[in-house]
């Protein structure tokens, strides 16, 4: 039975929640969240970090800002929010200071908490975020995110939901409850305060020793929904959060430079294709609908088939935009040359790449990782089918910075990783992305 960590702790005496092993297998797929935020809320209220054009505008009509400002007001406010990073409205020296004395008395320019930030010794850095309270009953729910830096890229791993809606049976993340979708604007501000911690405003520098790209770009140039939570049961929020991220006024990411990963909820993907025209990944891992059922239990909902058909109807997609096919390597399980041959066999005629995925056992898991010829082997029958199907190199592993072993309760996941670091025991889902390039 896997014992789920009381996230957001509402009750900090509650015992732990947990999905035994034979609620997955009665059919056990989906979680219910135990809150519920309006999509495009913003928790806090006060903050006005992360918010959209449209929030933005709303907050400052609700000082008072006469209409006929509002359009250039809110261009101002985007200006020094997302372009300069600007913490305080005293920066913002083009709005007159009656309009700044509004705004700070009104809202701030807070960001999330950042409760610890570890860095590995591969310049991989993990921040634990707590978010703004929800209510008198939520302390604050806690995610993490991951900045993966290489030399002519940085990588932001982002988490989409406090916990997860899913039950995938080698995630760690998955065994958590879902307490919530994150909102919008709190989807963002993970953005803000990665980009606050490695220096990368305008007239910033990095901590120093910080390992971040050196070509003269942006320190974060990609992000990846791949942190906590299946991005597609919050597509409100992430499309949203997308459209904020890669506005070229403001952050400016290239939207061919942003990735979303899905397990596979079908009816979400032509949406999020033609809204969010994003870079779009899967989580596939298995080549048979009865493996997959147990490795990913949304698939009893939407078979491979399905999912298969999905993608090749996903706007935008050709060559220059490949879906990247997500597999985790599973001792025993999924890494035969039979799979290999199965795999290139179900993706023809779709612009793929196939990221194969080392796997590390976490405490409490039932699988090993293949061994690194059979990698190696699996590799090669699907490179010679034609599809590129680079091994994904594991970052972060002696700071536990695994998309899919995020955890977020402070003092345990700190125990627990101290304990898995002397061990040995390493991290399952971060690694040199090279998607979206």
């Amino acid at each position: 039975m896997a014992t789920v960590l009381d996230i957001a702790k509402r009750n900090p005496n509650a015992a732990p929640v947990a999905v035994s092993n034979a609620a997955r297998a009665a059919g056990f797929i989906e979680k219910t969240a135990e809150l519920t935020v309006a999509a495009g809320a913003a928790p806090g209220g006060a903050s006005l970090v992360g918010l959209t054009r449209d929030q933005l505008k709303d907050s400052l009509a609700a000082i008072g800002v006469p209409e006929r400002e509002l359009k250039m007001r809110v261009a101002q406010l985007w200006h020094w929010i997302y372009f300069r990073g600007a913490k305080d409205f005293a920066e913002m020296t083009n709005m007159g200071k009656e309009l700044r004395a509004k705004l700070s008395q009104a809202y701030t320019l807070a960001r999330p908490q950042v409760v610890s930030e570890q860095v590995s010794k591969d310049g991989t850095r993990k921040w634990l975020i707590r978010m703004a309270s929800t209510g008198p009953l939520d302390k604050g729910a806690e995610i993490e995110c991951v900045y993966i830096p290489e030399v002519d890229r940085g990588t932001l791993c982002v988490s989409s939901q406090v916990g997860c809606t899913l039950t995938c049976s080698f995630c760690h993340t998955g065994t958590q409850r879902l307490v919530r979708n994150l909102t919008s604007a709190e989807i963002v501000a993970q953005l803000i305060v990665a980009r606050d911690a490695i220096g990368d405003w305008p007239g910033a520098t990095p901590p120093e020793g910080a390992f971040v790209p050196n070509d003269g770009g942006r320190f974060v140039s990609n992000i990846v929904f791949m942190g906590m939570g299946e991005p597609l049961y919050n597509t409100d929020n992430v499309v949203a959060a997308i459209d904020v991220m890669s506005d070229g006024e403001g952050l400016t990411l290239s939207r061919r430079r942003i990735t979303v990963s899905t397990s596979g909820v079908v009816p979400q993907m032509e949406r999020l294709g033609a809204e969010a025209n994003t870079m779009l990944a899967i989580s596939l891992h298995a080549v048979r609908d009865e493996l997959r059922d147990e490795l990913v239990p949304i698939n009893r909902k939407y078979d491979i088939k399905q999912l298969l058909d999905a993608c090749r109807a996903y706007p935008g997609l050709s060559n220059a935009r490949r879906i990247t096919f997500e597999y985790v390597m599973l001792k025993g399980v999924n890494d035969s040359d039979a799979d290999a041959r199965t795999l290139v066999q179900l993706l023809k005629g779709i612009p793929a790449k196939i990221n194969l995925i080392p796997f590390n056992p976490w405490p409490g898991s039932k699988y090993e990782c293949s061994d690194w010829e059979r990698i190696e082997r699996f590799s090669e029958i699907v490179y010679r089918a034609g599809y590129a199907s680079p091994v994904r190199t594991p970052r972060g592993r002696d700071i536990l910075a695994a998309c899919g072993q995020l955890k977020s309760e402070t003092e345990k996941l700190r125990a627990r990783a101290r304990m898995m670091a002397e061990q040995g025991i390493g991290a399952e889902g971060v690694y040199a992305v090279r998607d979206g390039e």
